[in-house]
């Protein structure tokens, strides 16, 4: 390892040549990274409504639809000529309005009143719209630019376009202010005008390779691609800070500049490694995920936080030899007092701590397996939002509309019949458009038209598409899948297909629920091997994660205690994302615990150990809090909006643990650290007896 160092420090200008060369092409390579913004992509193939919804796209050229459109104040001819319009668009399918469903050449009284007011009240009109998803950003920009102002669009394309205009923008303005305010932090932490600019160089080229080399992944998830960098700037910054303060202890001792950088990479290995380490299970746990989120963000952040350990070691080292110069002219005084009798406070209050500890932990680890969740995406775009807003108008003025696509195998109308008799008979039904109903039973299928034929029958099935009046998701829109379900298998057996928002997120819901429990005891067992290895202790490892898991746990439980609905695919992630990277707060103190405790007694190796570490603590933390918090006030995709609220409250909570809490476990538990470390040699401290 120091003659690998040696090597890297003599050629120091050499790498930092090679680390920019890299850094540009990673900068041309990351415009060419597709982002997915459909979430259901990703769910397993083998759910069923996966399976379903591959068979539809092979048997009928026209999908689900997936927009609603109202036109408010509008006579019925100028309806009639904006939906002739909007079908000529290029990416709309199909448009459907109350001229398809009932004749409205005949005075509007006579036509059935549920029927009207499907489509049409009080002069306002609500057409429904099949768009190609693989168009829908140009579709729908020119169905507004048709509709004309006052229109309301809503509807998972609508959706989808609004994330993939909204996301790439917000994330760059959100990335500006996370770096100002990381500098602005780093400022207010250091002792010199060019360090922060050194740390967010060594992490902005970490950033910059990781988001390159994407390219060889391929395609994104919009979660990836909107958290990512902020998350791996905000935990891979400890490692910078650790490797700099251990730079500037290693000066005060060693006059040789290279032979201080030396010892301060051999010092700082052992906790830097560590820390990144866990990180990387943290998110390599996610990989074995069934919903496909998860092995998304877990390999592109499990090597973003590989590179950025990369770039640290060998990066990092480099430019601070070149810079040393101008770091020692651009000192100045510390902004913040000094933390050393911070120690003394904080064991005088270990056992309130330790009882309040004990008092909000236990509630929290059974109030956080009680949140309502949202599985799928819709909602995330809330009222304050254009998409939220013009949802709520339309679901206002024609309430709401959840539709599912019935297929079942071809053959007798008989049977298909009485079937849809039975879905009709459900009082959340409001409509249904079949063959049986909309041709009945007597009719031939030769004499069917062929358009009336091709949307509701292929070479093997028949298709139903039924409207419910529920929410997209929740325990009622749930249950009516289930009703379906249960129905169609009464005549049909195991051979039928349902699709449908409800329905992906029911199979959703199925996949993510199993794999938490997978994920949470992987990333655990996984980070607590690498703690056992490290520390080479059977206490030690306990401690840490008994701290951070109990950090997880209160964090997780705000929302309940609130009356928040969370995303399902932010509770699911943040216990991963904030074990893997608050541990390293823990680390830091257990590392530096060991080292101080070889030298004095328990007391005072605690009290020294929070005046070493409460500053590198606290910076990276704030780090941590600023990102997550700007991530989640600046964000309009709920999703990600609330992954960043987690992020930055779990920051907060897990450093204020680790301050308070972790110090008194360990001086109440020295002892049994000493009994359960291998070759461990603390200080023997005098007893009344030896003197």
């Amino acid at each position: 390892m120091e003659k690998f160092l040696g090597f890297l420090l003599k050629h120091s200008k050499t790498i930092l040549i090679v680390f920019g060369i890299a850094t540009v092409i990673s900068m041309i390579a990351s415009t060419a990274v597709p982002v997915n913004y459909n979430i259901m992509d990703y769910l397993p193939e083998d759910s069923p409504s996966t399976v379903a919804l591959d068979l539809m796209d092979e048997q009928y050229t026209k999908g689900t639809p997936n927009a609603r459109l109202m036109l408010p104040d509008k006579t019925i001819p100028e309806v009639l000529a904006v939906k002739k319009q909007i079908q000529a668009i290029d990416g709309v399918n199909e448009v459907t309005w109350l001229d398809d469903a009932a004749n409205i050449y005949q005075p509007i009284e006579f036509i059935e009143k549920k029927t009207l007011e499907e489509y049409y009240k009080d002069g306002d009109a609500l057409l429904v719209l099949t768009v190609d998803t693989d168009k829908q950003e140009a579709a729908i920009d020119k169905v507004r630019e048709v509709a004309g102002e006052g229109c309301a669009l809503s509807g998972t394309a609508v959706d989808s376009v609004t994330a993939i205009e909204l996301t790439s923008a917000e994330i760059n303005r959100i990335m500006v202010y996370v770096v100002l305010l990381v500098f602005l932090i780093l400022m207010l932490t250091t002792t010199s005008w060019i360090e922060p600019v050194i740390f967010l160089l060594t992490i902005g080229v970490a950033i910059m390779i990781n988001r390159g080399t994407n390219l060889l992944y391929g395609e994104i998830s919009f979660v990836t691609n909107a958290a990512g960098s902020i998350l791996q700037l905000a935990v891979s910054m400890d490692y910078s800070i650790f490797l700099l303060h251990r730079f500037a202890e290693c000066r005060e001792e060693e006059a040789d500049v290279t032979k201080a950088m030396t010892k301060a990479v051999m010092k700082s290995f052992g906790s830097i490694m560590s820390s990144g380490l866990t990180t990387v299970m943290g998110f390599a746990a996610l990989i074995l995920m069934r919903f496909k989120i998860g092995p998304d963000m877990g390999i592109i952040m499990a090597k973003a936080i590989a590179i950025s350990l990369f770039c640290v070691m060998a990066f990092l080292p480099a430019l601070a030899l070149n810079c040393y110069k101008l770091i020692d002219k651009t000192q100045h005084k510390s902004w913040l007092p000094s933390f050393q009798k911070f120690g003394s406070f904080v064991l005088k209050i270990k056992t309130p701590m330790l009882i309040l500890f004990l008092i909000v932990t236990i509630p929290s680890f059974f109030g956080q397996q009680y949140n309502s969740f949202t599985y799928g995406s819709s909602g995330i775009y809330g009222e304050g939002t254009q998409p939220g807003n013009e949802t709520k108008l339309i679901e206002d003025t024609f309430g709401k509309s959840n539709l599912m696509v019935l297929m079942v195998p071809k053959g007798s109308v008989s049977t298909e019949k009485a079937l849809c008799e039975e879905l009709m008979a459900y009082d959340k039904v409001s409509s249904l458009v079949s063959y049986a109903e909309t041709v009945g039973t007597s009719l031939p299928m030769e004499f069917v038209p062929k358009d009336t034929l091709s949307d509701l029958v292929s070479d093997e099935l028949s298709r139903m598409i039924i409207t419910v009046d529920t929410d997209v998701e929740g325990d009622e829109a749930f249950g009516m899948v289930e009703k379906v379900r249960a129905c169609a298998q009464k005549y049909y057996g195991d051979s039928y297909y349902l699709v449908g928002g409800t329905v992906n997120s029911c199979d959703l819901k199925d996949v993510v629920t199993t794999d938490n429990c997978i994920v949470n005891a992987i990333a655990i067992g996984s980070i607590a091997l690498i703690l056992l290895f490290n520390f080479k202790s059977l206490t030690i490892p306990v401690l840490l994660l008994a701290v951070i898991e109990s950090s997880i746990w209160i964090n997780l439980t705000v929302p309940y205690f609130a009356g928040e609905t969370l995303f399902y695919i932010g509770y699911l992630i943040i216990s991963s994302i904030q074990l893997g990277a608050t541990v390293d707060y823990a680390i830091l103190f257990a590392d530096r615990y060991i080292e101080n405790r070889a030298l004095m007694p328990k007391r005072e190796a605690a009290c020294r150990t929070l005046g070493d570490t409460a500053l590198s603590i606290l910076t990276s933390a704030t780090i941590l809090t600023a990102a997550g918090f700007m991530l989640g006030i600046f964000s309009s995709n709920g999703i990600i909006s609330q992954l960043g609220i987690l992020v930055g409250r779990g920051a907060v909570l897990s450093g204020v643990l680790v301050l308070f809490v972790l110090p008194a476990l360990f001086y109440l538990c020295d002892g049994l650290i000493h009994k359960t470390t291998y070759k461990l040699n603390f200080y023997k401290e005098e007893t009344p007896h030896a003197k």
